[in-house]
């Protein structure tokens, strides 16, 4: 049985080739992708929370974190290259990393 060619069908074949673009690539587009999300997250984790504590302004913190990551998604979403560029992976698993540090930091918090 196929599956009719409706948007959520596609939108699932979309999300299945960005997934198996991701981990059934080559081993430098693997561990490139990787090595971003990890850094992503390390910096995430480590610079907010220098900053928030140095220059003691969490609005303003927050605010250029926000624009940033506004920033990249709007610019990955006007590449139509399949498959990405590499930088454009490492740029968006940079953004994701950072994203899941803070908003982890923000549960340990309670906030």
């Amino acid at each position: 049985m196929s599956l009719q060619n409706t948007r959520f069908a596609r939108f699932q074949r979309q999300l299945w080739g960005h997934f198996a673009q991701a981990w059934f690539g080559s081993w430098r587009r693997r561990s490139i992708a990787l090595i971003a999300l990890l850094l992503g997250f390390y910096l995430g984790s480590n610079l907010t929370v220098y900053y928030l504590q140095k220059i003691d302004m969490r609005p303003l913190v927050v605010i250029v974190m926000v624009l940033i990551i506004e920033l990249l998604v709007f610019l990955r979403s006007r590449v139509e290259i399949e498959p990405w560029p590499l930088h454009w992976l490492a740029l968006d698993n940079l953004r994701i990393g950072a994203v899941y540090a803070v908003v982890l930091e923000a549960f340990k918090l309670g906030s």
